[in-house]
């Protein structure tokens, strides 16, 4: 099994800390938290991370390919070449060809104007089905629909990057996110795949997607709180971020025959899903994680600050991996959907390949690391639905 292993070769990462591997090894090896950078303002009351400044051009050079995409599409194909310049496959148009590529997608960008034309009309009538199948075939553009596919990520993934291999689309929060990564490992594990790409975007700068969180009342409202301590009293606790994590994973066989640089080797991963109450949400984290026989050196978790579901996940933490230094993440990326699985795996295989100590993320409830990083598990708890843990370990 060993030339089957997982390893990771790419990362392309874009979050509100900066864009590429480089900028977050700086911050996950500096010596106190990243600065926070977080917009309260364009969408009050509700705080976003917002998209850092991206030269789209340095992934998209075709003007034409960049227009006819939203920003959520140009943002997954731009992390995505981040990715396949960091493994050292964009140039290998051989190696593309073959390169499998498995993408977790939410829907496409609202016609706002369509939305908002709606819920004015349903406030003056009852009959609100035939008012709403009179607004869809009379206001909506017929080309809007064709033009947001799920799956348009991964065809101008295709498109741009050559990346010409097996393609599966992904949808569904944060399980889809978990879904795609634990595909790609299972079909590598497995001798079917040697090399795929995999990963996610999201742009949390819009309107539908705020206002999704908010139908369940999840989004959290006003100024900023730390992670594990979101005010109650100030919405759901959940505060978005733009972010995208592609990755690149190989046979440890196929990464070692092309003497590709090796971030970290993934041991194992899992997902599920189902019912949270009476435990049953800390015995399924119990199974996942029953791999892991040894006190892991950091834990990225990619709890979503959604208030009950978090405090019951740092608890769970707390006593499973009690020497273990947590990092909440969405502290300071946000909360990404689709994304936060590849994004927290992405964080941790930059952690890993550079050997560094990651500074708390919140002080008050994060402990300091006592060495450089030498193993670490990724959990992602959906903020309505899903679970995913991935055990990581460092190159020897």
């Amino acid at each position: 099994m060993a030339n089957n292993d997982v390893v990771i070769t790419g990362v392309g990462i874009v979050t509100c800390q900066g864009v590429g591997a480089g900028a977050h090894v700086a911050i996950l090896g500096g010596a106190k938290a990243p600065d926070l950078r977080i917009d309260t303002e364009r969408f009050a009351p509700y705080p976003v991370h917002p998209m850092p400044e991206i030269d789209w051009n340095q992934q998209i050079p075709k003007r034409g390919d960049q227009r006819q995409m939203e920003n959520w599409q140009r943002l997954g194909v731009f992390a995505a070449g981040l990715a396949l310049d960091d493994a050292g496959f964009k140039d290998d148009a051989e190696a593309c060809g073959t390169m499998d590529m498995i993408v977790a997608a939410g829907g496409g960008e609202r016609d706002i104007n369509v939305d908002s034309l709606i819920v004015d009309e349903g406030l003056k009538r009852n009959d609100r089905e035939r008012l709403l199948n009179e607004k869809l075939t009379t206001e909506l553009r017929p080309t809007l629909f064709l033009a947001q596919l799920s799956n348009l990520l991964a065809g101008n993934i295709s498109i741009v990057h050559k990346v010409t291999g097996s393609s599966r689309t992904f949808m569904g929060e944060e399980a889809a996110g978990i879904s795609a990564v634990e595909t790609a490992f299972h079909r590598i594990r497995a001798g079917q795949s040697t090399h795929t790409l995999v990963g996610s975007a999201l742009v949390a700068e819009r309107q539908d997607v705020i206002l999704l969180y908010e139908a369940l009342g999840a989004h959290a409202t006003g100024g900023w709180t730390p992670l594990w301590s979101r005010d109650e009293k100030a919405g759901g606790g959940i505060v978005t971020g733009s972010a995208a994590a592609f990755l690149i994973l190989e046979s440890r066989e196929h990464a070692e025959a092309r003497g590709a640089r090796i971030y970290a080797t993934i041991d194992a991963i899992g997902g599920d899903r189902g019912a949270r109450d009476e435990g049953r949400l800390e015995a399924r984290l119990e199974r996942m994680t029953e791999e892991v026989g040894f006190e892991p050196t950091v834990i990225f978790s990619g709890a979503s600050g959604a208030h009950d579901i978090t405090a019951r996940e740092k608890a769970w933490l707390d006593k499973r991996f009690s020497g273990s230094a947590v990092r909440g993440y969405s502290a300071v990326t946000g909360q990404a959907l689709e994304a936060q699985f590849p994004l927290g795996l992405a964080l941790a295989a930059l952690t890993l390949g550079s050997g560094v100590k990651v500074a708390p993320f919140d002080t008050a409830a994060e402990t300091a690391m006592s060495a450089p990083a030498a193993s670490a598990v990724v959990t992602t708890v959906g903020h309505a639905r899903g679970e995913g843990v991935a055990i990581l370990s460092a190159e020897k």
